[in-house]
C-alpha cells in the first residue's frame, strides 16, 4: 500500500506535534513535582506530606494560642477607659468668685465602670471630688453637671 507523500508528511508532522505536546506536558509535571517536593529534606513525596501535616498542626496550635490571647485582650479592653466627657461650668454663679473654671470629667469603660472627677474652683481654693461609677450609675448623689457628663460619656460609647 503506497501512501501519497502528502499523507506521509501530514502523519509525520502530527506525530511530531504530539511528541512535542507530550514532552511539554512531562516537563510541566516535573516542575509541579519539584514544587511539591521542595524543602530541606524533601527526598520523596511522603516526607513532603509529613512536613505539610506538621506545619498544619503548628498552625492549629498557633491559632488556638491567638484565640486565647485575643479573648484576654477583649476582657481587658472592656474594663479599660473607652469614653470620656468633660463639662466646664461656673460653680459659684453670681458671686464672682469662681469664673468658668470648674469642671466635671467622666471616664467610663465599655461595661459602665469608671469614675467622675469634679473640680470646684473658687478664687482662693480648688476642691476636687471623685464619684465611682458602676453599671453607668453612681451610689452617691450627682450634681447636674456630673449627671450630664455621665450621660455624655455613656452616649460616646
Amino acid at each position: 500500500m503506497n501512501l501519497p507523500t502528502e499523507y506521509l508528511i501530514y502523519t509525520i508532522i502530527t506525530l511530531t506535534t504530539f511528541v512535542i505536546i507530550l514532552l511539554a506536558w512531562a516537563v510541566r509535571m516535573e516542575i509541579k513535582m519539584r514544587r511539591v517536593l521542595r524543602g530541606k529534606s524533601a527526598a520523596d513525596l511522603e516526607s513532603s506530606i509529613l512536613s505539610i501535616y506538621k506545619d498544619a498542626d503548628e498552625n492549629k496550635k498557633f491559632r488556638k494560642d491567638m484565640e486565647n490571647y485575643l479573648r484576654q485582650v477583649e476582657k481587658r479592653l472592656s474594663r479599660s477607659i473607652q469614653s470620656t466627657a468633660t463639662v466646664k461650668f461656673d460653680a459659684f454663679k453670681g458671686t464672682g468668685s469662681g469664673g468658668n473654671q470648674s469642671f466635671a470629667t467622666a471616664y467610663l469603660s465599655e461595661n459602665g465602670g469608671g469614675v467622675i472627677i469634679s473640680a470646684l474652683a473658687a478664687r482662693d481654693r480648688v476642691s476636687i471630688f471623685t464619684r465611682p461609677i458602676e453599671n453607668f450609675q453612681c451610689k452617691q448623689e450627682l450634681s447636674p453637671e456630673e449627671s450630664e457628663v455621665l450621660l455624655r460619656a455613656k452616649e460616646n460609647l
